[in-house]
């Protein structure tokens, strides 16, 4: 799987020593690259295979991603080439600067979906992109395997509640949840964790708010206003539901309210409420009348109560629908 039917040469690489192994630096043009590397698959004959099967919709996914432009920018693929790539520097005065000689192929170890996706993308643009690359000139299979392992089980994803936090400026519902976890002004403020991370007294992630915000926001009237109208009538109705249970609102353990099941179903809820309470002009709410919904509730938010066992989001649907019929009454 290694051989190359003719030797390939990758101009400006930089050589560099890692922890003692010498690795490469560069790119190559996917036309040609695609060719020079090659994938163990985990069911190789000679057992030194680890490669998954490669998952379409991944590829698909990188694909679509990089159609977005110039701004589609991407880490390097690792790979391993086992001494079949020799260094060359251009001139004595630069020892670290120069071509590899590629007479084999490199093992792909790290980024088999990136280059499913790159295919795919240049497939089907019938156009050309350059593939970053880090480069070890030898590892041996043993090395690679544990290597391999240590990046796909030690290293960890940021989290969905940082992601949401991260696209705060290019997306309203980031936005607006972000704002909402951070002013002071926000019943969440003293509940919320950005990171994620559930700790005493704080138990809605940003990713949870997110989500609710989602519900809230639904309504075709609703998600087409501003940002800022929208943030303005989430905190009216989320303060007001603060304000008419502020003893169960304080109270995680004995009171339900500030559950993800309950916000949920509160949120599902106050769609409808929030699209009620719009006025004539349809691009601002009547802030008085949301204020007014939420105050012929009446719920019993006790956590050894009738809602002790309303679990998931087929709970927070059902929940939603009594809740608002109160409300809408």
């Amino acid at each position: 799987m290694s051989n190359l039917p003719q030797q390939y040469v990758i101009e400006n690489v930089l050589q560099c020593k890692m922890r003692g192994r010498v690795a490469y630096q560069s790119y190559f043009p996917a036309s040609v690259g695609i060719n020079l590397i090659y994938v163990k698959p985990y069911d190789h004959p000679s057992g030194k295979g680890y490669q998954r099967p490669v998952d379409a919709k991944r590829c698909a996914d990188f694909a679509y991603y990089l159609s977005k432009g110039e701004d589609a920018l991407f880490t390097p693929i690792l790979l391993n080439a086992a001494a079949n790539w020799e260094f060359v520097c251009y001139d004595k005065q630069r020892p670290s600067y120069g071509r590899l000689l590629c007479k084999g192929r490199a093992s792909l170890m790290d980024g088999q979906h990136r280059v499913g996706g790159i295919e795919k993308y240049v497939r089907e643009t019938n156009s050309d992109i350059n593939i970053p690359f880090l480069a070890f000139h030898s590892l041996d299979e043993d090395e690679e395997i544990k290597l391999f392992d240590t990046i796909n089980t030690k290293a960890k994803g940021i989290g969905t509640s940082l992601s949401k936090f991260l696209r705060r400026d290019s997306d309203d519902i980031s936005w607006i949840a972000t704002e909402m976890m951070t002013r002071k002004d926000s019943p969440f403020n003293s509940i919320g964790s950005i990171i994620g991370k559930r700790t005493k007294g704080r138990h809605v992630t940003l990713q949870n708010l997110y989500r609710t915000l989602t519900y809230l926001m639904k309504n075709e009237n609703i998600s087409t206003l501003p940002k800022e109208e929208k943030i303005y009538m989430a905190l009216t109705y989320y303060n007001a539901l603060r304000d008419k249970f502020l003893f169960e609102w304080k109270d995680y353990k004995g009171y339900r309210i500030t559950h993800i099941v309950s916000i949920d179903a509160l949120s599902i809820a106050g769609s409808a409420v929030l699209s009620a309470s719009l006025k004539e002009n349809k691009k601002q709410v009547d802030l008085s009348a949301v204020m007014k919904y939420v105050n012929k509730l009446s719920v019993e938010w006790s956590s050894d109560g009738p809602l002790k066992y309303v679990k998931g989001l087929s709970g927070s649907k059902k929940l939603a629908e009594e809740l608002k019929d109160q409300m809408m009454a």
